[in-house]
C-alpha cells in the first residue's frame, strides 16, 4: 500500500468542531470515510477524520496546492487524542474564569489542544474590535502548560465554526461547502432589485448572508435585455417612462409623468413599443354563460322562474293540501277570500256595475287611486251581477 505515488490520490477530512472538508494528498487507498489520520497543520500535528472517498487527483480541480497526509493514528496517538479532549474542557474552564476576573469583553468559543500538547489555540468572539488580553496571557501559560494562542473571530467565521440552520431551513453554506470568503455588501442587494431591509436579508451571524453572491451575476447578464428605469416609452395615451422591471416574470413595469397611472407588459411588448411595431391585442367579448365542466350525474337548475309557475295549475309535493290560488292580489281585489268567487270582483259584461268593489270597507283609499275616496254601492247587492 505505501508504494503508491504520494501524488496519486487525494482525500477529504474535517477537524473537530468543523463540518468544512480540506483536502489533502494520500498514498493510502484503503481510507474509508471515518478513518482518522494525522496531518500536520501550522498549529502542529493534529487528528482529522476522513469526510470523502479516496479520489484520483485527475479530479482535483483546486488551484491549492496539496498537503500529504502524514500517518495512520498509532495507538499512543489514539491514547494522546482521548487526553487532549479533557484537558481541552479544563482549559477553557479556567481560561473563562480569569477572563471573568479581568472583566474582558471576550466571549470563548473553544479550546484546542495540538497532538502532542505543545500549543493551545483559544478562539473566542467580541463586540469591540481589538481586545487587550495581555494580562491574560501572563497569567495563563503557567495553568495551562502550552503555548497560547487566541484566535479573535468575525461574525462570519463564528457562524462557520459553530454552524446552525439558515433562514431557508438548511444548514449553513458558510459550515458546510462554501470555501471563498468574498465580501457581502448592500451593492449586490440593490443589483438585484431587492428590498433594502437589513433584518430580512441578514443571517443568524448579523451579516448579510452570503447566497446575495450566488444569483448576482445572472442579474448582470439578465439586465441586458431590460430598457433603463427612466426610459421613455411612447404609448397612445401618452409617454410613459420605465418605472421597474421584474427579471423573473419578465415585466416592466410604466409610469406616467405624474405617477398616478401604472402600466404592466411583458418585456416582448415594450420592446415592440420602442420600436415601433407594437400591435394593441384584440379583446374578445366575455361570455356570460357558465362553463360546462360535464360532471356526470350533475341536474341543470331550473330557473326560478319556471318554479314558480309549478303550483298555478296543480298540486305538486307538499302543497297538496294549500290552497292553489298564489296570487293574493286577485283575492284582495275580488273582496273575497274564497278562490271560488275570484270572478265576481269583475265588472259585468252586460251594465258595467262596480259589484267587485262593495266587499270593501266604506272611506277606504282605492288601491291604484290613493287621491278619490272608495266608491261603495247599496249594501247587500255585492256580487249581484243581475241588478
Amino acid at each position: 500500500m505505501d508504494d503508491f505515488n504520494q501524488d496519486a490520490y487525494f482525500v477529504g477530512i474535517k477537524f473537530r468542531n468543523s463540518e468544512k472538508s480540506y483536502y489533502f494528498s494520500t498514498h493510502f487507498v484503503d481510507l474509508k470515510q471515518g478513518d482518522f489520520v494525522i496531518v500536520e497543520t501550522p498549529s502542529g500535528f493534529e487528528m482529522a477524520t476522513v469526510s470523502t472517498p479516496v479520489m484520483s487527483q485527475s479530479l482535483y480541480r483546486s488551484p491549492l496546492q496539496l498537503k500529504p497526509i502524514v500517518r495512520k493514528p498509532t495507538p499512543t496517538d489514539m491514547d494522546d487524542y482521548a487526553f487532549n479532549l479533557e484537558q481541552d474542557k479544563k482549559a477553557l474552564a479556567i481560561t473563562e474564569r480569569e477572563v471573568k476576573k479581568l472583566g474582558l469583553a471576550m466571549d470563548l468559543l473553544d479550546a484546542d489542544y495540538n497532538l502532542d500538547g505543545s500549543k493551545i489555540t483559544i478562539t473566542y468572539t467580541s463586540t469591540e474590535h481589538r481586545v487587550d488580553f495581555r494580562e491574560l496571557l501572563r497569567i495563563l501559560p503557567p495553568l495551562l502548560h502550552a503555548r497560547i494562542e487566541f484566535h479573535q473571530l468575525s461574525p462570519r467565521e463564528r457562524a462557520r465554526k459553530i454552524g446552525g440552520i439558515g433562514v431557508c431551513g438548511l444548514p449553513f453554506c458558510c459550515s458546510t461547502f462554501l470555501t471563498w470568503s468574498q465580501p457581502i455588501g448592500i451593492t449586490l442587494a440593490k443589483n438585484q432589485m431587492l428590498t433594502l431591509n437589513t433584518q430580512k436579508l441578514s443571517g443568524p451571524c448579523g451579516k448579510l448572508i452570503c447566497c446575495l453572491a450566488y444569483e448576482n451575476e445572472t442579474y448582470d447578464i439578465e439586465k441586458k435585455d431590460f430598457p433603463r428605469p427612466g426610459t421613455i416609452v411612447h404609448l397612445e395615451e401618452g409617454d410613459y417612462h420605465v418605472e421597474s422591471f421584474n427579471i423573473i416574470s419578465r415585466n416592466v413595469r410604466l409610469a406616467n409623468a405624474s405617477r398616478d397611472n401604472f402600466k404592466t407588459y411583458s418585456l416582448e411588448d415594450v420592446q415592440a413599443m420602442m420600436a415601433g411595431t407594437y400591435k394593441k391585442p384584440v379583446e374578445k367579448p366575455k361570455e356570460d354563460t357558465l362553463p360546462d365542466f360535464n360532471i356526470p350525474g350533475l341536474k341543470p337548475i331550473q330557473p326560478e322562474r319556471e318554479n314558480r309557475q309549478v303550483g298555478k295549475g296543480q298540486n305538486n309535493g307538499g302543497n297538496q293540501n294549500r290552497n292553489p290560488n298564489k296570487n293574493p292580489r286577485s283575492n284582495r281585489q275580488n273582496g273575497n277570500k274564497n278562490p271560488q268567487n275570484r270572478n265576481n270582483g269583475n265588472k259585468s259584461q252586460q251594465g258595467g256595475s262596480d259589484n267587485g268593489k262593495q266587499g270593501k270597507p266604506q272611506n277606504q283609499p282605492h288601491r291604484y287611486h290613493s287621491h278619490r275616496p272608495y266608491r261603495s254601492g247599496p249594501k247587500g247587492n255585492a256580487g249581484d251581477s243581475s241588478k
